[in-house]
């Protein structure tokens, strides 16, 4: 996952050893960094957590937020990467970071997580798309390791049998837990002699995975596989997670049990908005960012606030838009604003008054919210 703006809170940095570089695919490759041990407890994460890496060069400095492939269990941050052209971030990491070298790495956070239940019976599915699949195998793989009665499948979207960032690992998990996971994967550029798994993960996949694939369960001869779904974790570009969310929600997966995570800015919302509000014009609006204090006008309630700031062109943090970063976070001081379904605000947070700016549609003539969480 790459974040386009940090948020306005510190992050904390500490300079990190490469201990190892390898290339997956042609436009892929990991990086694992060595953890000394007096940060040992700051590096403590949880499965499909990030970090984020910070360029060494004060001129122009650069962040991006990179998901960790690696698990708890491992004790060490490892990371997946895709270069999506030569002038990226991610190209001057593979180009330039050699092992050994030193570069700021944040410590871990990310709410794409879910809470574990050693002790229960679960089935968790899983969709990934390309470079989508590094917090989804954190994830396998911490189940595999902590949860002896859950059951997991794997749907893993590429283009072709050659951009499949991971085979090597994910076949491994396979030999070890061959009882436990079941991994599928789907090209979108390559015919492999059966259209079930020709074309890209979406809702018509979703549905055609549900009949062919997790039918009958063998652990209750009454129900199907998918009926016996707890969790679904999707990871990927936004129309992918749109598709996929949707059509998990219709085929019967509640909304608290779907999660998911962007790897790139999404400008839409992930479920439809069904609901209508008042218009409310000419809107005042007073917003501390970065240690200043700002007033500005919208024109109406049309749009989301974080929008409506974007357009004017102040520096709001953002990054998908649409409610699952949490990059956007704030605290709503005065007015009033409807909150829209998010994946990342708890209730507890938003008791608290804390909203994103990007499901936000405000209610009231002024408002005033503070983006310095510090």
């Amino acid at each position: 996952m790459e974040n386009l703006l940090s948020k306005a809170r510190q992050i904390e940095f500490h300079p990190l050893k490469l201990a190892k570089k390898q290339e997956l695919t042609k436009t892929t490759f990991a990086l694992e960094f060595e953890i000394p041990a007096e940060l040992s407890s700051q590096y403590q994460f949880e499965a499909g957590q990030y970090v984020t890496l910070q360029s060494l060069n004060n001129e122009n400095p650069v962040q991006k937020d990179f998901s960790m492939t690696s698990a708890p269990y491992e004790g060490k941050i490892t990371l997946g990467i895709k270069i999506s052209n030569e002038e990226s971030f991610a190209n001057s990491l593979f180009k330039n970071l050699e092992i050994g070298d030193l570069i700021n790495v944040s410590e871990p956070r990310g709410r794409f997580t879910i809470v574990s239940k050693p002790h229960e019976f679960r089935t968790i599915v899983g969709f990934a798309g390309g470079i989508g699949i590094t917090p989804i195998l954190s994830h396998f793989k911490n189940i595999l390791h902590t949860e002896p009665r859950t059951r997991l499948f794997l749907f893993y979207g590429n283009k072709t049998r050659r951009e499949v960032a991971f085979k090597n690992e994910l076949d491994e998990l396979i030999k070890q837990y061959p009882e436990r996971l079941e991994i599928h994967y789907f090209y979108s550029q390559e015919k492999v002699g059966n259209g079930l798994f020709e074309g890209r993960l979406n809702a018509k996949k979703v549905a055609l995975i549900i009949n062919q694939i997790l039918q009958l369960d063998d652990t209750d001869e009454e129900s199907t596989i998918w009926d016996a779904v707890d969790e679904v974790l999707i990871c990927g570009k936004g129309e992918m997670i749109k598709s996929i969310a949707n059509a998990c929600y219709q085929h019967g997966i509640q909304k608290r049990n779907i999660h998911f995570e962007l790897f790139e800015e999404f400008n839409e919302d992930i479920y439809p908005v069904e609901k209508e509000f008042p218009l409310i014009e000419n809107i005042e609006v007073g917003f501390k960012l970065f240690n200043k204090e700002y007033e500005t006008t919208l024109q109406n309630n049309k749009m989301r606030l974080l929008q409506q700031l974007l357009i004017q062109k102040f520096p709001v943090p953002y990054s998908c838009k649409s409610g699952i970063c949490g990059s956007c976070e704030c605290i709503l001081e005065e007015g009033e604003v409807e909150l829209l379904e998010n994946e990342y605000l708890t209730k507890k947070e938003e008791a608290a008054g804390k909203i994103l700016a990007c499901m936000s549609v405000v209610l009231s003539k002024n408002i005033k919210v503070n983006f310095d969480l510090i």
